[in-house]
């Protein structure tokens, strides 16, 4: 049974966003909603039943925007588009991402800019609750003139074409219809394009991304603080006015999160007379670099929240003045930014974690067994371990290269200039799946450290981490079969299980 979430036409929060890509959920529309939809409706209508002229409206597309359609014709226009247009390739978008779209688009179209009608809103309300998803190819948008081709294959479900998921299989559009107690529709003037223009695959998919990566980034703390204790590092980094004194917002913020997660540790008043000066970078420069990565986490947070709520697509109706403006709201640049933006934080958080398994590895640099194993030579421990994570971040930093910075002229040169946001935001779920198995992989290995100091414990906090790792993954003690292990610690990351303890830095998580 889907949750239900009482919507309030472009003031949906970051929470709300990620409750809708956890969990299915249904939405509600305002009254007020529903009458700003029935205005714009019913301008459309004034304006087909007048005879004028309007781009989308009775006109057709792009370089053939000037070619004028009659008006016995206009149901055709709209079904065309979609058929024309439902062009996509490549895998099925996953169902968390394809419900996001569904709301954002809602979430859009709901404020009475766009002349659709009330059936199709009810059309769209329904596959949310049902849980009826549009099957969307991946690839195929260049993010401007809106995801034209994803949108469409949503949009033609409507008409009973193409395929749904429903429970995870995959139906004739048609029978998704029936489950979601629909006929397919009949689209009137601007229906078709109000459906496809707009950039809502594309802030679905850096939505998701920007999701993925407040939970890395909370792993990768927690992660940090717990290697610092297997090194029997210093905390002294993380001391307050070394932060104030910089005076990074992001660098206060995470620093503070260090200091609470290691206050308390045995392990760290052990070692207080120790003669060891300074700590490795990648232990002692964490507050620096990851509180740099969580600035950039809240800025795409800004943009993406702005995004979500926006009205992109093309024309748009402005029902207190009756006008129809023609503009560029379509063109995904900001989001194209956004997803460049994650891809780096994303990128360094991973880096930085792997610098600290190798470390931990290293019994020269640790002081503990080498590659975390008895009777190493026999055992190899965590040497490959940390091979993998040296490769997932090599490759994490080649797919980081920015998407926004290429442009391809489309549509004969009327589109001539795209932000090419879909595949910047698509590319951050591989980003995400690496670097949790990098953090995932050093949660094993700084356990293992902690092990290795007993009786000595660490704090209240990273003992209870600790304890979680182990009940899934016993010590390791001698070589075995490592990859459930790595694959056990990278589903903890990608679960999200560290945010609650960060959850007043993370944007999506702090307002819940």
């Amino acid at each position: 049974m889907s949750r239900v979430l009482e919507m309030k036409a472009g003031a949906m929060s970051l929470s709300d966003l990620r409750q809708i890509h956890e969990k299915p959920t249904a939405v509600n529309l305002s009254a007020q909603d529903r009458g700003r939809v029935a205005l714009a409706g019913a301008l459309v209508d004034k304006i087909v039943a007048a005879g004028e002229a309007a781009y989308g409206i009775n006109t057709g597309f792009g370089l053939l925007a000037h070619t004028r359609i009659p008006n016995d014709q206009l149901e055709l226009l709209q079904r065309n588009l979609l058929l024309s247009h439902a062009a996509g390739v490549g895998e099925a978008l996953p169902d968390p991402v394809v419900r996001l779209i569904l709301a954002l688009k809602i979430n859009a179209l709901a404020q009475g800019h766009s002349g659709v009608t009330m059936g199709l809103m009810n059309s769209l309300l329904a596959l949310l609750e049902h849980e009826v998803y549009p099957v969307i190819p991946a690839q195929g948008s260049v993010g401007a003139s809106g995801d034209l081709a994803p949108l469409a294959h949503l949009s033609a479900v409507l008409l009973g074409l193409g395929q749904v998921r429903v429970g995870g299989a995959r139906l004739p559009a048609s029978e998704g219809l029936r489950i979601a107690g629909l006929q397919p529709i009949k689209l009137r003037a601007k229906e078709g394009l109000a459906l496809i223009n707009g950039t809502q695959v594309s802030t679905a998919l850096a939505l998701a991304g920007l999701f993925g990566a407040e939970d890395i980034f909370a792993a990768a703390v927690v992660a940090g603080a717990m290697s610092v204790d297997a090194l029997k590092g210093s905390d002294s980094p993380f001391d307050e006015r070394i932060q104030r004194v910089r005076g990074q917002p992001g660098q206060i913020a995470v620093a503070r999160e260090y200091r609470e997660l290691i206050a308390g540790s045995a392990i760290r008043a052990s070692h207080l007379d120790c003669t060891r000066v300074q700590d490795p970078y990648s232990f002692r420069c964490q507050p620096q670099v990851m509180g740099a990565c969580l600035d950039l986490i809240r800025n795409c947070s800004v943009t993406l929240g702005i995004e979500a709520n926006a009205v992109t697509d093309n024309p748009l109706l402005f029902t207190d003045a009756g006008e129809v403006l023609s503009g560029g709201n379509f063109h995904a640049e900001p989001v194209a930014f956004a997803a460049d933006t994650l891809a780096l934080a994303i990128a360094e958080i991973g880096s930085l974690s792997e610098r600290r398994t190798a470390v931990l590895v290293d019994p020269k640099m640790s002081g503990l067994p080498a590659f975390l194993v008895n009777n190493s030579g026999l055992n190899s421990g965590f040497m490959i371990a940390q091979v993998t994570a040296a490769a997932l971040v090599s490759e994490n930093k080649t797919i980081a290269a920015p998407a926004s910075v290429d442009s391809i002229p489309t549509s004969a040169n009327q589109e001539d200039h795209v932000s090419m946001a879909t595949h910047a935001a698509r590319r951050l779920s591989a980003m995400v799946d690496n670097a949790a198995a990098v953090i995932g992989i050093e949660l094993l290995a700084a356990a293992q450290g902690i092990d290795f100091h007993r009786p000595s414990r660490s704090s209240l906090r990273l003992e209870e981490v600790h304890a979680g790792i182990r009940r899934d993954v016993p010590f390791y003690d001698s070589d075995r079969y490592f990859a459930p292990d790595i694959d056990a610690a990278r589903s903890w990351v990608k679960s999200g299980r560290f945010g609650a303890l960060l959850k007043r830095i993370l944007p999506s998580r702090s307002a819940s």
